[in-house]
């Protein structure tokens, strides 16, 4: 069963529409398992983002053919599920290894030695509050788990704060999707262009600081 959403039907449209469709149909069919695939491929590399995938399966939920609350837990257990390669591709590497990528391609990355050295000090001061809001906000919510793979964070308090942060954001946006119900397009005029703005963001702070990159030894 398709959801239809009434707007423009011309080229970006069109494809959002097809890919709204088709988070319905994945959800439709494949349950709490396709929740949670989805919400784990979304933390590990964001081809769909969860401002998408938690109001589409809190809308199915209201449809009936799933339970609300089991909706936000496998949301949530996939999120934190697909935090942790990063967070362990940041201990893997380690902080030496990446302040010697970052002698050698800093530019590309933004990033001179120091700029880690500091990013990991002040990680080691809040890092259970940096992963906490971390996971609320969009587009910070995966990079927050390498910082804390880079210090160390003990994964227990990182999981626990991971969990908490996951579930606050999943609940606030399946719910949405379920209280919305058949006005679902009012989800996505009102949280994609959100989410857009907030990427538009973070490209513009990229080019900025390429283009004003200096690099600076550790």
């Amino acid at each position: 069963m398709h959801l239809e959403i009434c707007g423009p039907t011309d080229g970006p449209f069109i494809l959002e529409i097809v890919l709204f469709n088709n988070i319905v149909d994945i959800v439709s069919q494949s349950g709490y398992l396709g929740i949670f695939l989805l919400m784990l491929a979304e933390n590990v590399f964001p081809p769909i983002p969860s401002e998408l995938i938690m109001p589409l399966a809190g809308f199915v939920s209201a449809r009936g053919e799933l339970n609300l609350l089991l909706v936000i837990l496998a949301g949530t257990a996939g999120s934190v599920v697909g935090a942790l390669p990063w967070y362990y591709a940041g201990a893997i590497f380690g902080k030496d290894r990446l302040k010697r990528i970052a002698n050698k391609h800093g530019r590309w990355f933004t990033l001179s030695p120091r700029d880690i050295d500091m990013a990991s000090d002040w990680f080691s001061r809040h890092g259970a509050a940096a992963v906490f809001f971390g996971r609320l906000i969009p587009a910070i919510r995966t990079l927050i788990s390498v910082p804390a793979g880079i210090v160390r964070m003990p994964l227990l308090p990182f999981l626990a704060y991971s969990t908490i942060g996951s579930l606050i954001w999943t609940a606030l946006l399946a719910v949405t999707g379920f209280v919305l119900q058949s006005q679902y397009e009012q989800v996505e005029h009102y949280v994609e262009p959100v989410s857009k703005a907030v990427v538009f963001l973070v490209i513009a702070i990229y080019i900025y600081r390429f283009i004003r990159f200096k690099p600076q030894p550790s």
